[in-house]
């Protein structure tokens, strides 16, 4: 009888021994799958793009750039912004991100104390990088890990030569732009000027206005009434080169007029097909969007830390009236 007691003690001995080293290959197992399933978690960013100017077709193009990108590094990608260049609703865009604690930010830059107190204070305590594009602000007044974008200072220079090389180099020359002084705009601004000096015969009549359409319109006949033997315009902030032309039109005909812009208003570049301007700085939109985006990646997963905070400049180049036929 004790025999036959000893071997069912034995059996279920055996029996718990087997249960054991079933149970734990199991938890061994899923211990071991387990950091890779939250690894593939952790790699799904959710990342935001937010621009002034949603819609148009310069926005358009930064935004398919990055959602390709977006896609091609499996992170997560929303687009948001404002229409009509509203800031208000804008910097309502940015803060909403910021609480939202998404992973990265890009974002058009905005030259404003209130745009600098969102990224300086509030996103740097959530640690959530952020990346200006297309328009920068300098990184010591936003703490923005990097600038994608333009060189604006070389875009300001290319247009000036552009400009010297159609006119020749005597003239006099209107450069308007709107009375926020955004950091883009003095950095244009300031190219262009480096070149004009060299040649004592250009003179140039510097004029502020606001983007109103209205207050475009009438600043650009009061330039008309205070030089009246001008011989081109420099629209320094794209968005007012429409009004601008508009009026120039109802006072003569454009054609005697060297007129340049840039690529990101949504006027240019059909003002420039119709022949109503004589040349446009195109930049590279969808690249902006690719490489912000693989830049904000490229930091999230430590692969470029830090990021270079100088920016990482896209190709811009002249696009002449001829080559738009």
């Amino acid at each position: 009888m004790r025999k036959y007691a000893y071997v069912i003690l034995g059996v279920v001995f055996v029996s718990l021994c087997y249960l054991i080293f079933v149970s734990a290959n199991i938890v061994l197992r899923i211990n071991a799958e387990l950091p890779e399933a939250i690894k593939q978690e952790k790699s799904q960013y959710r990342l935001v793009l937010i621009t002034r100017d949603i819609e148009t077709t310069f926005w358009n193009k930064v935004g398919l750039g990055a959602e390709k990108q977006a896609e091609a590094d499996g992170a997560s990608l929303e687009i948001w912004g404002s229409y009509s260049n509203n800031p208000e609703e804008f910097l309502e865009k940015l803060e909403l991100a910021i609480h939202s604690k998404m992973d990265g930010i890009i974002v058009q830059g905005l030259d404003t104390d209130e745009f600098k107190e969102l990224t300086k204070v509030k996103a740097a305590f959530y640690g959530i990088p952020i990346i200006t594009v297309a328009n920068d602000v300098p990184m010591a007044e936003s703490l923005r890990r990097t600038y994608v974008g333009s060189d604006q200072l070389e875009a300001g220079r290319l247009i000036a030569k552009q400009l010297v090389e159609d006119m020749g180099m005597s003239g006099n020359v209107v450069l308007l732009y709107d009375n926020q002084h955004e950091y883009y705009q003095r950095q244009r601004l300031e190219g262009i000027k480096s070149v004009l000096k060299r040649y004592p015969s250009i003179q140039t009549l510097e004029a502020e206005t606001s983007e109103t359409r209205d207050q475009v319109i009438s600043r650009t006949r009061e330039v008309l009434n205070e030089m009246p033997n001008v011989d081109a315009f420099i629209a320094v902030n794209a968005k007012i080169v429409g009004p601008m032309v508009q009026e120039i039109s109802r006072r003569s005909q454009v054609e005697p007029y060297f007129i340049y812009s840039f690529d990101d208003g949504q006027e240019s570049l059909p003002l420039l097909s119709d022949g109503k301007i004589d040349g446009v700085i195109e930049q590279s939109p969808e690249m902006i969007g690719e490489i912000s985006v693989k830049k904000l990646i490229n930091w999230l997963n430590g692969d470029t830390v830090p990021l270079d905070i100088n920016g990482y400049f896209t190709d811009i180049h002249i696009l002449k009236g001829e080559q738009q036929q």
